[in-house]
């Protein structure tokens, strides 16, 4: 295993001044508080009407690692905290596995802020909406890596339309960070297999990478 985690130093590339200014980026807020504070009062699409809460952010917001997941379920709106249910409690062990504290370690964040009713996809025009507010944080965070868990966070960050099966995994730059697509846990509870190529197999995989570009990046 110790050659899965051999790396060299890297410096993170600068973003490409043809792509410095990403599609629905919003005018810069001062702080993360700020936005939160916005955010609590937005009103921009139908989501708001059937919120219990804005769910805004969770974990160290200095961190290197910044996740991203498609909205609010049940409890996330419950508590207003995202991945708290139990997904997320799936997402915590993830994380744990490869040495990562889910509080201290991480930023998480979602690509609409307010629940979807019956947990169903964000249509465009709410992940239209909310973007301003995921770019904000991942400027302000400044992580370098973004893990992107399930097609709604990499539609919403990349534009990519492909299904999450067939570029999970795979390491790209965006924005100058590193950026990979990830299984999202909801869909590793609906598949629980261990064996071989079954979804919790390939995560295993994927977070083993995950762990292997922190050592190249020597955090």
């Amino acid at each position: 295993m110790s050659d899965v985690f051999q790396g060299s130093l890297f410096d993170p590339p600068a973003p490409d001044p043809a792509t410095a200014a990403p599609r629905g980026a919003a005018e810069g807020f001062p702080s993360l508080e700020a936005l939160k504070q916005v955010c609590l009062g937005c009103q921009k699409c139908g989501l708001a009407k059937g919120r219990t809460h804005v769910v805004v952010e969770r974990g160290n917001p200095q961190a290197k690692i910044m996740i991203i997941g498609e909205g609010p379920g049940e409890q996330e709106d419950l508590q207003g905290i995202p991945f708290v249910g139990k997904s997320g409690q799936l997402l915590d062990k993830i994380l744990q596995s490869i040495q990562l504290d889910p509080e201290g370690d991480v930023y998480i964040a979602n690509a609409v802020k307010c629940r979807p009713p019956q947990n169903r996809v964000p249509t465009e025009a709410e992940m239209e909406a909310c973007r301003p507010y995921l770019l904000e944080q991942i400027r302000l965070v400044d992580p370098w890596i973004l893990l992107l868990t399930g097609a709604t966070a990499v539609r919403t960050i990349t534009g990519d339309k492909r299904g999450i099966t067939k570029i999970r995994g795979q390491w790209q730059q965006w924005q100058g960070r590193w950026v990979m697509p990830i299984f999202h846990p909801a869909y590793l509870l609906r598949n629980p297999s261990r064996e071989q190529g079954s979804p919790k197999w390939l995560m295993w995989q994927d977070m083993l990478q995950v762990k292997a570009k922190m050592a190249e990046l020597r955090f």
